[in-house]
């Protein structure tokens, strides 16, 4: 695809690497684009595509659309990576760039998707005076990030498993529908049938509260199984960090049909861990075999990483939308009972499909697994001699 330009928001990102490569792209992103910043701090990115002369200043991306990826990285901050995004589109844009898509995997500024104003944003349901004085005093985040993007000349936008009502209607209407949240039911259906994960023949799916039910509606009907249940978990927040859980009375199955049964819990998220362990407790009072969490954006604060380290908990499986989970100090304890989920691959299926509707795509499987020799699965497979990787 020549006409593809992929980029990086910073030098060495592993996403926007094989993001490149998958989309065939042979040169190395970061000979395509220098990133550079002057001595005051300020940000310059500059295109070097092509040789330069006088007959293409101004228009050496002509035709091309310009693929930039921008994943949390290294000690970049978010706020530093949202101006580098704007800068990057605005630099395409006035070199000739005819579309501009942004892969953001673990979408920036995405938490204050309302403001305090009935106007400022739509939750999925009536707001409560409460829910307005939450966010009293505090900019509508979501709605300014979608303005800029749009004005630096960002055209289209890809994200993964982005939970809220709010933000998406924000960017479907300032992209007019070009936002495309990527929900990876289909990676997680694949892994639990092709692994040893569980036994996808004893296995219920948790939904640990309603918000994550949609989700694990749609695993539930990837995977295919007839009779598979969902056991669906209400949530009662008392405190800061004080929660009460309970089997919802939806529920399709109670509390005892899960003796001796897999579990696989289901949220997008994970920052404290909390939530999680308050309801692997539950569940683990009825005796399961196994219980294990999907979870597709994995903040690896310290509160979350002792949190999860419960024995409560059997495995971990996420996604690299924040790549730093790959590094085994960022695991800590956890990388004994954790895995990683490459999702570049699937992620460069959707765009290869998206920018040529003839593309047949890439073949399955659509992941790698990354997984600590600490792992018991791993050891399993490889035996105990190996170091951890």
């Amino acid at each position: 695809m020549k006409e593809i330009v992929v980029v990086g928001s910073v030098a060495d990102n592993p996403v926007a690497e094989d993001i490149a490569h998958y989309m065939g792209q042979q040169e190395d992103y970061q000979d395509l684009i220098s990133l550079k910043s002057f001595l005051n701090t300020e940000f310059c990115p500059r295109f070097i595509t092509g040789p330069r002369n006088v007959g293409n200043v101004g228009d050496k991306l002509k035709g091309k659309t310009v693929i930039i990826v921008s994943t949390n990285q290294g000690t970049h901050t978010r706020n530093g990576l949202g101006m580098r995004n704007f800068l990057i589109a605005r630099a395409a844009k006035d070199n000739g760039a005819q579309r501009v898509v942004l892969v953001e995997p673990d979408l920036y500024y995405s938490a204050q998707d309302r403001g305090p104003r009935k106007e400022h944003g739509f939750a999925g349901g009536k707001r409560t005076r409460h829910d307005y004085e939450k966010f009293d005093g505090q900019p509508f985040s979501a709605r300014l990030y979608a303005d800029l993007l749009k004005m630096s000349g960002v055209d289209e936008i890809i994200t993964v498993h982005n939970h809220s009502t709010s933000v998406q209607n924000i960017f479907m209407d300032r992209f007019s529908g070009k936002f495309h949240n990527l929900r990876p039911h289909d990676l997680y259906a694949s892994y639990i049938k092709d692994t040893d994960v569980v036994n996808d023949r004893n296995v219920v799916l948790c939904a640990p509260d309603k918000g994550a039910l949609a989700f694990t509606r749609k695993v539930q009907q990837s995977i295919g199984y007839e009779n598979l249940p969902v056991i669906i978990m209400d949530k009662h927040r008392m405190g800061e960090r004080e929660i009460s859980i309970k089997v919802s009375p939806d529920s399709d199955i109670g509390l005892a049909d899960i003796e001796g049964k897999d579990v696989v819990v289901m949220d997008d998220m994970v920052r404290t861990g909390g939530t999680i362990v308050e309801t692997c407790h539950k569940l683990r009072s009825a005796n399961p075999n196994k219980i294990v969490f999907f979870v597709t954006h994995f903040y690896s604060s310290r509160e979350c990483r002792v949190n999860l380290n419960d024995r409560v908990l059997d495995e971990i499986i996420t996604t690299t939308t924040i790549p730093s989970i790959l590094n085994r100090d960022v695991q800590g304890r956890l990388r004994h009972k954790m895995v990683v989920l490459l999702i570049s691959r699937w992620i460069s299926d959707y765009l290869l499909k998206l920018l040529d509707k003839n593309s047949p795509g890439l073949k399955e499987p659509l992941y790698s697994e990354d997984m600590s020799a600490k792992n018991p699965r791993w050891i399993g497979k490889m035996g105990p001699l190996f170091s951890d990787s």
